[in-house]
């Protein structure tokens, strides 16, 4: 959710510098899935029993959110809308207790087969529901700029021509929906051996130049599918440290091959991803701030650390279906609070610490509203950090003003293209 404004910026930012943070709770309502993500642990072909959390824990949950200052609530899966009409009501239910940012997405198996009779009705009849919810952010992902290949990786042969066809009846109903590009070695089209030849001949310089052709044809391929948005999720690493290990609870990563970098790799990624997005910023939404992937560059390539640690744990939360249990973020799983509504966020500390994950879910926005809590609590660390590092805080400011162009994505509001090609650079 970044940096959550909808009417009042003013306000909003006044919020931040007091130092009330947003928080953010991930609810992963079910484990059970219907495609063959080889990037994805929750994929269908793999056998485990799956779970999901009954509605009235949900309800119970939510409750508790909006106890607890809970302001962007996401329901995620596996698959989350295998379960449709209860997503529905539990965007309805968060509606009505007060949550203000609500998002869900999907793989888009609901899109194929669109030239069945029935097709368009149950699609214009989904878009105007989930329009009443409220929503503010609903994803469809897509894995590949070659629709042949995002089908075979998903197992959803015809879903591109459907998520085409249906984009017109979301913005009918004023819901703008946003491409979810889960970052992987198909990016661009099919990975191949050769292209991994070349790769390890020529140190990581053809990575980046085959990942910079990668992103801007999967750029240019979900605006002219007809996205406005579009977000990029890391590929998720984890990494041990002296002080705990890293236990993944959230199984929607993988140690396949396809999403699988060095760190080597992961920075020539990471400057590929940071170099393509200001020639598309004022061409589509694009959620990916640069402050965060100059940080994991600089961090990638010397070890050094800038901008902030993530929140996880503290303002930001995640809760397994298996168990219902709440952990400080979905790779945390050592560190189990218990549930939801048991939690005394006050008992736990501040302090911030964690970098071993790339969950841009929790990651970014930590990077984003670092600065305004740092100004709040110790604007003098906020100034050394500044004199230290003044080009995070020249991206983070860029990335402040881009977000406010993007009317801080909120999906109710057409992109306005005016504002965010100011931010395009070639």
């Amino acid at each position: 959710m970044l940096i959550p404004v909808r009417s009042n910026i003013f306000r909003e930012l006044s919020d931040l510098v007091k130092g009330n943070v947003p928080g953010q709770l991930v609810i992963q309502y079910s484990d059970a899935c219907n495609a063959t993500c080889p990037q994805c642990e929750l994929r269908v072909n793999l056998p485990f029993k799956r779970s999901r959390i009954d509605m009235d824990t949900m309800k119970r949950i939510i409750d508790a959110s909006a106890r607890n200052n809970i302001q962007a609530l996401s329901f995620t899966g596996g698959e989350p809308l295998l379960y449709r009409k209860q997503i529905i009501e539990l965007l309805q239910y968060a509606q009505k207790a007060g949550i203000r940012y609500t998002r869900t997405g999907t793989n888009g198996f609901m899109f194929q087969q669109s030239d069945q009779s029935e097709w368009e009705s149950q699609i214009r009849k989904f878009a105007e529901a989930l329009s009443e919810t409220g929503i503010y952010t609903f994803w469809i992902s897509i894995d590949s700029a070659k629709p042949e290949v995002h089908e075979k990786m998903r197992g959803l042969p015809g879903v591109i021509k459907g998520i085409e066809k249906a984009l017109p009846y979301f913005h009918e109903n004023g819901l703008y929906p946003c491409a979810n590009l889960g970052i992987n070695r198909n990016t661009g089209g099919w990975w191949t051996d050769t292209m991994a030849q070349n790769i390890h001949s020529d140190e990581n310089n053809y990575l980046y130049e085959f990942f910079m052709t990668s992103f801007a044809r999967f750029y240019s391929f979900v605006i002219d599918l007809g996205f406005g948005t579009v977000n990029a999720c890391y590929p998720m690493s984890i990494e041990s440290s002296q002080n705990f290990n890293l236990e993944k609870v959230y199984g929607a990563s993988s140690s396949d091959h396809i999403v699988n970098f060095t760190k080597d790799e992961k920075k020539a990624v990471y400057k590929a991803l940071m170099d393509t997005i200001p020639s598309y910023r004022g061409k589509i939404r694009i959620f990916t701030p640069l402050c965060s992937l100059y940080e994991m560059i600089r961090y990638y390539g010397s070890g050094l650390t800038t901008g902030y640690s993530c929140r996880g744990g503290i303002d930001y939360f995640y809760i397994d279906a298996q168990t219902a249990d709440t952990y400080p973020c979905g790779f945390r799983g050592n560190n189990n609070l218990g549930k939801f509504w048991e939690i005394d966020k006050k008992s736990f500390s501040t302090k911030t610490f964690c970098r071993q994950c790339e969950w841009e879910c929790f990651r970014d926005p930590s990077n984003l509203l670092g600065p305004f809590l740092e100004l709040r609590y110790n604007p003098v660390k906020l100034a050394g950090r500044f004199l230290r590092d003044k080009e995070f805080f020249r991206y983070w400011w860029h990335d402040i003003r881009y977000q406010k162009a993007c009317d801080f994505f909120n999906a109710r509001i057409a992109p306005n293209y005016t504002k965010m090609g100011k931010f395009e650079t070639a």
